[in-house]
């Protein structure tokens, strides 16, 4: 037996983070990869693994404490000293993962090793889904895989969930591909493994199963940027607590409780449909709908209302009517397509921010007949360089030029006070076959227009791909919206929360113009600002406007 100390791996420009959830208590037995703690920054959660298998004899951090690279988590006894921990950066490698994807299930038991040692990866225990679809294949024929290596991501109605190698070696046979259905025990892939014998132990897998936190299958809301409420958030629930008693504290992944923090909605009264009774996306908002249609009341509202809400009205929304249940096969033939996963998240993001924020939107035009010409002429003198220059990047820079002018355009609100940002980070939406999301250019304010156009087209094919992290999406203080590509003329863009204003920009068209002697053809583009009224006046944003307006019409006054 021999005590080794856990301590916090590399997890990238994470400092000072705090511990929101305790997956592991001393007695517990750990296997390597196994996550230990969960930490949450202003960007993202995270998982913690532990570098040794073992058996957890003392934790060294508790709820709410903040650690960064190198913090001691525990001590832990090992089974002699010969059980080795892998290299650092072997530990390192799943906490940035966790941040931009779901926390991998449970593996399953290791298969009997094949003759030539070839074994069978199956699809473990993932709860209760069944026949759940392949939406990515994340190795290849060929490829070296280590234990707990991601191999596939599957996507049921309620959530996404990656699934893990109960080996290590080399892919030998895949037995899967995009849009088949799987489910427990069914085949992923035929591995090779060195001395054809399993990488773990026989019996380490189970254990560390049984150690293991369940599944979250409502992860996909960590690989999307969950914006905090304009408005102050309700009191905090509690994270979870592997020593509280059983029943004590809602079954849900900390997504889940950000999540619910935002909306305000009360875990303990949310009925978890996810595995164990664990509390899932759809099932918070399956409850805030029920509430808003007055299907069904919180203890809270149950408190202060001194009689039953009156028949179709919802406490939220005194006298709002149910939503309509229409069957629609009475009038034609139909048919019914899921939402994507991005429609779903995103959908209630939106939700909130139109229902929390008082939105206002002015409209003006910018002539940018000088600045298009000077674009065209800087991407035919900058051919060979492959890098093609947008007018959106024109638009990222006078949005940073803006900002300054008009501190409290690069503002949030946090309760009743105002955060003053001194950083510029503009986000841009990026349309994708799955829906609309908001990648983040950083520190747009030290880059020239070739570098955001660069930047904008590697986050574009990454948001096409499906591949976006939390971290390209987080941290935005202003985003642009531009439909240019497409037409239309003004629009009323939807404030990205906690953000307090954002720029819609349409289609530009040829106009005549009065240029105080005749009217020239000038090129006009539409623009809509849509700006929170609790933070902005009409005055300002019309100042805002106007000065936007003025940069894209003449780009040297970014320089005074």
């Amino acid at each position: 037996m021999a005590l080794v100390e856990v301590k916090v791996p590399d997890i990238g420009d994470f400092k000072d983070v705090a511990v929101i959830e305790l997956l592991v208590k001393p007695g517990d037995s750990v296997a390597v990869e196994q996550s230990l703690i969960t930490v949450e920054s202003d960007k993202a959660s995270m998982e913690i693994p532990s570098s040794h298998a073992g058996v957890v004899k003392e934790l060294k951090v508790a709820l709410g404490d903040t650690v960064n690279e190198g913090t001691l988590l525990l001590l832990l006894e090992t089974v002699g000293a010969a059980a080795p921990a892998p290299a650092p950066a072997a530990a390192a490698a799943p906490a940035p993962a966790a941040a931009a994807a779901p926390a991998p299930v449970p593996a399953a038991a290791p298969a009997p090793a094949a003759a030539g040692g070839l074994v069978e990866v199956l699809v473990p225990d993932i709860g209760d889904f069944d026949e759940v679809a392949v939406i990515e294949v994340m190795v290849k024929v060929g490829d070296v895989i280590k234990l707990e290596q991601s191999l596939i991501t599957v996507e049921s109605d309620k959530a996404s969930m990656e699934i893990p190698s109960s080996h290590a070696g080399v892919v030998k046979d895949l037995k899967v591909k995009l849009g088949d259905k799987v489910s427990k025990g069914s085949l992923v892939a035929l591995v090779q493994v060195a001395g054809g014998a399993a990488a773990p132990a026989p019996v380490a897998a189970p254990a560390a199963a049984a150690a293991a936190p369940a599944p979250a299958p409502a992860s996909a809301v960590a690989s999307a940027p969950a914006p905090a409420a304009a408005s102050p958030a309700p009191a905090a629930l509690p994270a979870h607590d592997p020593t509280a008693a059983k029943g004590a504290l809602p079954h849900a992944s900390p997504s889940i409780r950000r999540l619910a923090r935002d909306l305000g909605v009360p875990l303990a009264e949310v009925a978890g449909s996810g595995p164990k009774g664990r509390i899932t996306q759809l099932d918070v908002q399956g409850f805030v709908k029920s509430v808003m249609a007055g299907a069904v009341q919180t203890a809270l509202q149950k408190a202060k209302a001194p009689a039953p809400a009156a028949a179709g009205g919802g406490e939220a929304f005194p006298g709002l009517l149910p939503w309509p249940k229409v069957d629609f096969t009475k009038f034609g033939p139909i048919e019914r397509k899921d939402l994507s996963r991005i429609q779903k998240i995103s959908g209630a993001n939106l939700h909130r921010n139109w229902v929390v924020i008082p939105h206002v939107t002015n409209h003006d035009d910018a002539d940018i007949t000088d600045l298009e010409a000077f674009r065209v002429q800087l991407n035919k003198e900058n051919e060979k360089s492959g890098v093609k220059v947008t007018m959106l990047a024109f638009m990222i820079k006078a949005a940073v030029a803006a900002l300054k002018k008009f501190p409290q355009f690069n503002a949030s609100l946090d309760g009743e006070q105002l955060v003053l940002k001194n950083y510029f980070h503009i986000g841009f939406a990026a349309d994708t076959p799955n829906g609309l999301v908001v990648p983040v250019i950083k520190d747009a304010d030290k880059k020239g227009v070739f570098q955001i156009s660069t930047e904008m087209g590697e986050l574009a094919k990454k948001a096409r791909d499906g591949k976006l992290g939390p971290a390209d999406m987080s941290g935005g203080c202003f985003s642009i919206s531009s439909l240019g590509g497409i037409g239309g003329r003004y629009f009323t863009p939807i404030i990205n929360a906690p953000e307090v204003s954002i720029m819609g920009v349409c289609k530009s068209s040829i106009e005549p113009r009065w240029d105080g002697k005749q009217f020239a053809p000038r090129l006009i583009l539409p623009l809509s600002l849509s700006w929170d009224h609790r933070v902005i006046d009409g005055a300002a944003a019309a100042r805002f406007n106007v000065y936007f307006a003025s940069l894209l019409a003449d780009f040297r006054r970014i320089l005074l």
